[in-house]
């Protein structure tokens, strides 16, 4: 009878210990299904100390559960050591066991500390680069086809075609190598005669409505010709004037020795006008005009007359004149018998009105503006 009860206890603690560690194991094999660790696989941060390993849980009575499950009294297996009721283990990694890169048993280190030592290393690297002194024969300026093609003469590989074609000069001279340097701001370059504008300089010409005062800013409030170039980065001025009731072409750039030599006298740039007038006229209408005609400051001659169109007593009269006095053109011909009912400037030296529509703004071409320096020695 008592070995049937040995047997019937050994029985039972041996199938409840098998039912046991056969729950666990399944437990386990459900979590590695799963994705997740193993609770002696997890790692948890500890405030202040080491980033510590996967401490141990200790059992019911002191035994952890680092290791293989133990039973309700002795300590663990694969775990540290349990004391003589298998005492609780101690939590923590392994010794040695730290941060990334870090040597064994070193603190921990804040992360404002890290976050400190990542901002001076960026300001180390974000320095702005120092301003090294020019190496001795190091060549300056820019190369002569980069500064045609910036010009608007055409691409970089059209412009070597022209100094191939000896058509291109810097400072007097023909230019026949590749790759020669350059100052735009101060060498004198040219093709076929003319003179290339260089980026710095803007030209533009705009054909002026009537009604508009020919000045940039007004104090009256009234249109003028800076409200046709707003959002300019760079200021413009007008070159001469036009009365406020007559149309047609006017100059504006950022070029002042240009703007003054268009203007003087001395170099007598031709300005074209349309005049429309009644008629009859006489047939030595142009030859007064041309001999010059009397007026308050003086006498006023036309280099050119020529009738347009004539339609019964309305007449298209054509005037063109190198000064450039106020009213020059209103007065003469209202001096000679003929007031002016309307009228429009067509030309400014080479620089024709075109089809160009009134109140536009167009910009200048290379060309237009070579011929303007050519024609005042620039």
């Amino acid at each position: 009878m008592r070995s049937s009860g040995r047997n019937s206890r050994g029985s039972g603690s041996g199938s409840g210990g098998n039912n046991y560690r056969g729950a666990g194991n399944r437990r386990d094999e459900q979590q590695q299904r799963a994705g997740r660790p193993r609770p002696e696989e997890r790692r948890y941060d500890v405030g202040g100390g080491p980033q510590a390993g996967p401490g141990p849980k200790a059992g019911p009575k002191g035994g952890s559960q680092g290791g293989s499950q133990g039973g309700p009294r002795g300590g663990s297996q694969g775990g540290p050591k349990g004391g003589p009721k298998g005492g609780t283990a101690k939590s923590g990694a392994p010794k040695g066991v730290g941060g990334r890169g870090r040597k064994p048993n070193a603190p921990a280190r804040p992360r404002e500390y890290e976050a400190q030592m990542e901002e001076r290393n960026r300001a180390r690297h974000d320095k702005p680069r120092v301003a090294l002194p020019k190496t001795f024969g190091e060549v300056e300026g820019e190369r002569l086809q980069k500064v045609l093609a910036r010009a608007g003469m055409g691409s970089r590989r059209a412009c070597e075609e022209l100094i191939d074609q000896a058509r291109v000069e810097v400072n007097g001279k023909i230019v026949t190598e590749q790759g020669l340097r350059v100052d735009p701001e101060k060498d004198e370059i040219k093709v076929d005669g003319l003179t290339v504008a260089t980026q710095s300089y803007l030209f533009f010409a705009l054909n002026k409505p009537a009604g508009v005062v020919s000045t940039m800013e007004d104090p009256d409030g009234r249109q003028c010709l800076g409200d046709y170039v707003t959002n300019r980065e760079t200021r413009l001025f007008h070159v001469g004037r036009l009365d406020t009731e007559t149309e047609g072409i006017i100059l504006l750039t950022n070029h002042g020795e240009l703007a003054h030599r268009l203007t003087h006298p001395r170099y007598g740039v031709k300005k074209t006008y349309l005049a429309a007038i009644q008629g009859p006229l006489p047939r030595d209408l142009g030859k007064r005009l041309k001999s010059g005609i009397e007026l308050e400051d003086g006498y006023a001659r036309a280099d050119h007359f020529r009738v347009v169109q004539n339609t019964g007593k309305n007449y298209l009269v054509e005037v063109s004149l190198h000064e450039g006095r106020k009213h020059i053109v209103r007065r003469m011909l209202a001096e000679a018998g003929f007031p002016v009912d309307k009228l429009v400037r067509t030309a400014f030296g080479p620089i024709a009105l075109g089809d160009q529509k009134s109140g536009w703004l167009r910009r200048m071409t290379n060309t237009e503006v070579g011929m303007l320096m050519r024609e005042v020695e620039l």
